[in-house]
C-alpha cells in the first residue's frame, strides 16, 4: 500500500551529501598535493596547510560574526583552501597566502551568503586578486628540488639563497619537454606542474560520478583545437600551465558553472577560446583563472539560453514596452 501514497517531490534521497562530494574531490586532489611535495619539498607541504587551515578558519569566525549555521564540516571550506594553494608559486608568503583564503571565503563565499551563492568560484578569484595586487610575488618561480641547493628561508618573502634557480614557467619558456610537463619537472605553481597527477584525480572524479566529462572535454578539445590551428605544438600546450587543474577542479564547480549539459559544453567552449587568446595575445602567459571568472559571471545567462523546455510549452515572451 505504501506504493500508493502520493507525495511531494523529492521521491528518492541521493546519499551524494556536500560533504561527501567534498571529501571525494579533496581525494582525487591528492595525487596533485603529493606531486607538489615531491617537487618543491616541505615549503609547498606548509603552503597547503596554511592555506587550507586559513579557509576553515576564516568560514568558522565569518558564520559566528553572521550568526548563521556552522558549515566547515561539509569541506567546501577545505577544497577551496587546498585549490587555492595549488594555484600559488612556492615561494610566495604564507601571509599573502592567507589572505587568499580570507578573499576566497570571506569576500566570494559567504558575503554573498555562502556555498552555492557565490557568482564565482572563490579559489579562482582569489588567485586572480593575488596576481594582480602581488605581481612580483605571484610570478616568482623556482626549479623543482630547490631546497637542495641552498639554505632556504621559510619564512621569508622569498628564498634567501643566491644558489636557487629562478625561471619562466614552460609557457614561457618553451623549453621543457614533454616528460617533464607529464610528470611535473618543471617550474610553476605547486598544484599545475604534474599534468599526471591532475589527470588521474579528475578521472577519479568522473569514475565517481563527482563531475562529468562535458566540460573538461569541451575546454581542453578547444585549446587543442585552436593551438592546432594556429600552428602551435598541441601536447606542449595542453600538459603546461594550470589547464589541467582548471578544467577538472576548478571550471567543473556545481555552483558557478552551468547545469545543462549543453550549457556545459558553452562553458567549456567558452574557457577555452578566453585561454587561448590570453596565452596567444594577451600580456599573461597564463589565462585559465580569468577565463573561468569570465565565464562564471555568464553563468545565469548561458543556462537560460540552454534550459530544457517541458514538451508542449512555450517560452515565455517579454512583452514589447512592458515596465516603460
Amino acid at each position: 500500500m505504501d506504493k500508493l501514497i502520493i507525495s511531494p517531490s523529492p521521491h528518492r534521497n541521493s546519499e551524494m551529501t556536500t560533504r561527501k562530494i567534498m571529501s571525494l574531490v579533496l581525494a582525487s586532489l591528492a595525487p596533485a598535493v603529493v606531486a607538489a611535495i615531491v617537487f618543491f619539498g616541505a615549503r609547498a607541504l606548509a603552503l597547503i596547510v596554511i592555506c587550507t587551515a586559513s579557509a576553515v578558519v576564516c568560514e568558522y569566525f565569518c558564520r559566528r560574526i553572521m550568526k548563521r549555521e556552522q558549515t566547515i564540516g561539509d569541506l567546501s571550506a577545505a577544497v577551496t583552501g587546498v585549490i587555492l594553494a595549488l594555484n600559488l608559486p612556492v615561494t610566495v608568503p604564507f601571509w599573502i597566502a592567507g589572505l587568499g583564503s580570507f578573499i576566497a571565503i570571506v569576500i566570494v563565499k559567504q558575503l554573498f551568503g555562502g556555498l552555492g551563492q557565490n557568482f564565482a568560484n572563490p579559489a579562482v578569484t582569489a588567485r586572480i586578486v593575488l596576481m594582480v595586487s602581488f605581481a612580483g610575488y605571484m610570478t616568482n618561480w623556482v626549479s623543482p628540488q630547490f631546497w637542495q641547493t641552498g639554505n632556504v628561508s621559510w619564512f621569508g618573502a622569498l628564498y634567501k639563497s643566491t644558489d636557487i634557480v629562478t625561471g619562466a614557467t614552460p609557457l614561457v619558456s618553451g623549453n621543457a619537454s614533454l616528460t617533464s610537463l607529464l610528470l611535473g619537472n618543471t617550474g610553476g605553481c605547486i598544484g599545475e606542474t604534474s599534468a599526471l597527477a591532475l589527470l588521474i584525480g579528475g578521472i577519479y572524479l568522473m569514475v565517481k560520478k563527482v563531475i562529468t566529462p562535458t566540460t573538461p572535454l569541451a575546454y581542453i578539445g578547444t585549446v587543442a583545437l585552436l593551438t592546432l590551428i594556429s600552428g602551435g605544438d598541441v601536447p606542449y600546450q595542453i600538459m603546461s600551465g594550470g589547464l589541467f587543474l582548471g578544467a577538472f577542479f576548478m571550471a567543473t564547480d556545481y555552483a558557478t558553472t552551468p547545469v545543462t549539459e549543453k550549457g556545459k559544453i558553452v562553458f567549456g567552449i567558452g574557457c577555452g577560446i578566453i585561454t587561448f587568446v590570453i596565452r596567444k595575445f594577451g600580456s599573461y602567459p597564463e589565462g585559465v583563472s580569468f577565463s573561468i571568472l569570465l565565464m562564471n559571471i555568464l553563468t545565469p545567462y548561458i543556462d537560460r539560453l540552454t534550459e530544457s523546455i517541458p514538451l508542449g510549452s512555450v517560452r515565455e515572451k517579454k512583452e514589447a514596452g512592458k515596465n516603460a
